[in-house]
C-alpha cells in the first residue's frame, strides 16, 4: 500500500486549496460555500527529496469534507428543499475512514481566523480517537495503520510574513510547531513539501509500480442514476457517499480496487442535469470534472436509469463520450426494478425491447455494447468490467499496412466517392498511425471528395472487416502534399499536381492557367501580380490587342497542355479565338456605330440645354438623320391631335429650322405672346450659322400652320 496522508479540518479552512497545491492540478472543487467537499477525494503525488539527491516518494493524499458542515442553519437546504443535514453522518464517516487508514494526519486551521470552537472539537476528537468510534465495527482496510498516526497542524492562509505570528499561536492545541503555508500565493510552499517528505515513510517498489492502473473507468450519468452505488459495489465498501439527495457527489473521486489480480480505478463523477438548471458555479466546476475524467480514462461507462425514460442529459452525456473517441459501454442500471414491467404499449420489458429503444435514442453510440446490471445487488457487475477490458484490447489492436491497402482499394474501386466535376478518387497510401483510438490515415488525390457521409460509409466497412467492431475509429484523409500557405492544389491537370507559391510574395512563379478551371471570382490569378506572366506573341497584331487581357472564362475555352502553358500562346490566332466580339482589327475599323452614338448624344443635349456655340459646318451633314426620323411621327398623328401637328421641315433645311421644328412639335398651341417669346431664342440660335431672313422665315412657318389649323377647327 502507498503511504496515505489525510487532510482534515472544519469547513472553509483551506483543505481543498491545499490539496490542489500539492497535486498541482484541479483535483478538488474550491468555492467559498461551506460543504462543497463531501467525499474522500484522493490523488497520488510524487514528492521530490529536499536535497534533490534521494529518490522521490509516491504518496496518496486524501481531501475530506468539513466536520460539522450542515449543523448550522445556513446552507442546510438546497434549492428544492432537501435537508442536507442528512449527509452529516455520511461526511463524518468518510472523515473517520480517512483518519483510520492514514499514515499522517494534516490538521488544517485558518491562521487568519485563529482557533475556533470547531477546531478545538476536532483537536479533542483526534487526541481521544473520537473519529474511530464513528466507524462502529467497520473492519480496517488491508495494510492500514493500526497505531495512532502522527498529527501535524497546517497553518493555512499565511499569505505573508505578517501572518506568521498568528500561525505560531496554533501551537497551543498541543500538536507541535505548526507548518505554515499559503495555497493562494505559494508562500513557504517549498518548506511545507520538504517537511511532509520527511514525515512520510517510503513506499515499496511494488506499490510505486502500481500507480498506473490496468483499467480506468469513468462512470458518467444523470442525477440518481446509481453511480455511487455501483462504485461502492465494485470497491466492496462504502467508499463514496450514496444518498437519495440529488447531487450528493460533486468531485471526481478515484476509487482503486483489485479484480482478478488486475488493478482498476473507477472514477465516480457528479450527477448532471440540464445546464440551464445549474444553480451556482459549483455545478459548473462539477461538469468540468466530468469532462476531465472522460479525458483521462480508458473506458467510459454511460449509466442509464432503467426506471426512467432517456432524457436530454443522457443524450448529451452520450455525445460527450462519442466526441472523446474513447471506448464506451452503455450500462443499464436498476434492471432488477425494470425487469418484468410493462411499457406504454402494454408489452413486457425485455432486454431486446430496451436495446431497440436505446439504439433509437442514442444514435451516436450505435456501435457501443449494452450491459444490463444492478449496482445494488451486483447483477452482471463483474461481467461489465470484463467487457470493459475487452474494449481496451480492441482499441489497442493494430492492422498491417498491406491488409489495409487491399481493403481500402477494394472499397474505393467498388464504390468510390462521387464528384460533380467528374473526377475520380485515387488512393496512394493507407496505414494505421495510432491506437486508442485506432487511427487510419489515407493519402489520396482529392481529400475534399471524401465527405463525412462517405467517411461514415468507410467506417462501417472497416467495422465489418477489421477488429474494431465496438470501439470508435478516427479516419484522417490528407493529400500527397500538405496544402499549406505555400501550396495551391491544381484542381485539374493531373492527380496530385500542385503549384508552389513564393512565400512572402503576391505572385506565383509559374501559373498553369490552361489546366485550371477557374470561376469569375478567380480572375485575380490573371492580374499583373505574377512574377512570370504568360507572354503573347503579338507579331502582326494591332496595338488594341496588346492591352486586352483574356478573362478566366476565355482561357477555359481553349485548354492547353502543360508545355504550351509555360511557353505562352504560339501566334496571334490564339488571341483571336478569345471571345472579344471579333478580332482586334475589326474592332479598330468599325467607326460608323460610334458616330451614330455621338449623333444621338448631341441631339439629346439640344433638348436639355441650348448649345453655347454653334456646331461647325461639317457636323451639319449627319444632322439630317434625326430630322428625317422626326418626319415619320408627324404623319402618323391621330385626328384629335391634328391641331398640334407641325409641318415637317424640308430635307435640305438648315440646323436652325430643325431646331425650331422640334421645339414646335414638343409644345402645344399657345397665345401670341408665347409665340413671340418662343421665336426669339430660335432666331438667336440661328445667327452664327444662317442669314437673318432665313431664320425669320423658318420661325414663321410653324405659326402660320397653327393659324390654318385653328380656322379648320
Amino acid at each position: 500500500m502507498l503511504p496515505r496522508v489525510a487532510i482534515v479540518g472544519r469547513p472553509n479552512a483551506g483543505k481543498s486549496s491545499l490539496m490542489n497545491m500539492i497535486a498541482k492540478a484541479k483535483v478538488s472543487i474550491v468555492d467559498p460555500t461551506p460543504g462543497v467537499t463531501r467525499d474522500r477525494v484522493s490523488a497520488i503525488v510524487e514528492l521530490e527529496c529536499p536535497s534533490r539527491t534521494d529518490e522521490t516518494k509516491t504518496i496518496e493524499f486524501m481531501d475530506t469534507g468539513g466536520f460539522g458542515v450542515y449543523v448550522a442553519e445556513g446552507g442546510r437546504f438546497d434549492e428544492v428543499g432537501n435537508d442536507l443535514a442528512k449527509l452529516t453522518e455520511s461526511i463524518e464517516f468518510q472523515i473517520a475512514k480517512a483518519v483510520q487508514g492514514a499514515d499522517l494526519i494534516l490538521f488544517a486551521i485558518d491562521a487568519q481566523a485563529g482557533v475556533t470552537p470547531a477546531d478545538e472539537q476536532i483537536a479533542r476528537m483526534l487526541r481521544e480517537g473520537g473519529f474511530r468510534k464513528r466507524i462502529k465495527n467497520e473492519p480496517l482496510p488491508p495494510g492500514a495503520n493500526t497505531k495512532t498516526p502522527p498529527i501535524r497542524i497546517i497553518a493555512t492562509k499565511v499569505d505573508g510574513p505578517r501572518w506568521e505570528a498568528h500561525a505560531a499561536e496554533l501551537s497551543a492545541l498541543g500538536f507541535g510547531q505548526p507548518i505554515m503555508v499559503s495555497s493562494k500565493n505559494n508562500y513557504m510552499r517549498r518548506e511545507f513539501l520538504d517537511t511532509i517528505y520527511n514525515l512520510v515513510p517510503h513506499a515499496t517498489k511494488e506499490d510505486s509500480d502500481q500507480r498506473r492502473a490496468d483499467l480506468m473507468l469513468a462512470i458518467i450519468g444523470k442525477r440518481n442514476a446509481g453511480k455511487s452505488t455501483l462504485v461502492n459495489t465494485l470497491a466492496g465498501e462504502a467508499r463514496v457517499i450514496a444518498s437519495e439527495v440529488p447531487g450528493t457527489t460533486r468531485d471526481a473521486i478515484d476509487v482503486r480496487f483489485d479484480m482478478d489480480g488486475k488493478s482498476v480505478v473507477a472514477i465516480d463523477t457528479a450527477g448532471l442535469r440540464r445546464k440551464r438548471s445549474f444553480q451556482n458555479m459549483i455545478e459548473e466546476f462539477a461538469f468540468d470534472r466530468v469532462k476531465r475524467s472522460v479525458d483521462r480514462c480508458d473506458v467510459v461507462i454511460v449509466l442509464i436509469d432503467a426506471t426512467e425514460k432517456i432524457s436530454q442529459v443522457d443524450e448529451q452525456l452520450a455525445m460527450l463520450a462519442q466526441k472523446s473517441f474513447k471506448p464506451a459501454v452503455i450500462v443499464v442500471n436498476k434492471w432488477d426494478m425494470a425487469k418484468g414491467k410493462r411499457n406504454d404499449k402494454g408489452e413486457l420489458v425485455t432486454p431486446g425491447h430496451f436495446e431497440t429503444y436505446l439504439r433509437n435514442e442514442l444514435r451516436g453510440l450505435w456501435y457501443a455494447p449494452i450491459s444490463f446490471i444492478s449496482g445494488a445487488t451486483g447483477l452482471n457487475v463483474r461481467k461489465t468490467i470484463d467487457l470493459a477490458f475487452e474494449m481496451v484490447e480492441q482499441a489497442r489492436q493494430r492492422v498491417t499496412t498491406g491488409k489495409l491497402n487491399r481493403l481500402v482499394r477494394g472499397i474505393i474501386d467498388e464504390r468510390g466517392p462521387s464528384d460533380l466535376r467528374g473526377r475520380f478518387a485515387k488512393l496512394f497510401y493507407v496505414a494505421q498511425t495510432g491506437v486508442e483510438p485506432p487511427t487510419i490515415t489515407m493519402v489520396v488525390n482529392h481529400p475534399e471528395m471524401f465527405t463525412p457521409n462517405y467517411l461514415r460509409f468507410l467506417s462501417n466497412r472497416f467495422r465489418e472487416q477489421l477488429p474494431f467492431t465496438e470501439v470508435p475509429m478516427r479516419i484522417v484523409v490528407r493529400a500527397r502534399r500538405q496544402r499549406e500557405d505555400d501550396l495551391v492544389a491544381a484542381e485539374e491537370g493531373g492527380e496530385g499536381a500542385t503549384i508552389r507559391v513564393a512565400r512572402g510574395r503576391k505572385g506565383v512563379s509559374e501559373r498553369l492557367a490552361g489546366n485550371l478551371s477557374l470561376g469569375e471570382e478567380d480572375d485575380r490569378w490573371l492580374s499583373d501580380d505574377f512574377s512570370e506572366p504568360v507572354s503573347v506573341d503579338d507579331a502582326g497584331a494591332d496595338s488594341a490587342a496588346d492591352d486586352a487581357k483574356p478573362t478566366a472564362a476565355d482561357l477555359r475555352k481553349k485548354p492547353k497542355s502543360r508545355k504550351a502553358d509555360h511557353e505562352g500562346f504560339d501566334d496571334v490566332d490564339d488571341v483571336s479565338d478569345v471571345s472579344f466580339g471579333g478580332t482586334p482589327g475589326d474592332n479598330a475599323d468599325d467607326t460608323d456605330d460610334a458616330d451614330d452614338a455621338d449623333d444621338a448624344g448631341s441631339l439629346m443635349s439640344e433638348f436639355d440645354t441650348p448649345a453655347p456655340k454653334a456646331a461647325p459646318k461639317p457636323a451639319l451633314k449627319p444632322q439630317s438623320k434625326p430630322a428625317q426620323a422626326a418626319e415619320k411621327p408627324a404623319a402618323s398623328v391621330t385626328a384629335p391631335a391634328a391641331k398640334d401637328a407641325v409641318k415637317p421641315a424640308k430635307p435640305a433645311a438648315k440646323k436652325s429650322a430643325a431646331k425650331s421644328a422640334s421645339k414646335a412639335a414638343a409644345k402645344p398651341a399657345a397665345s401670341k405672346a408665347t409665340k413671340k417669346v418662343a421665336a426669339k431664342p430660335a432666331a438667336a440660335k440661328s445667327k452664327p450659322t444662317t442669314k437673318k431672313a432665313t431664320s425669320k422665315k423658318a420661325a414663321a412657318k410653324p405659326s402660320a400652320s397653327r393659324k390654318k389649323a385653328a380656322k379648320k377647327k
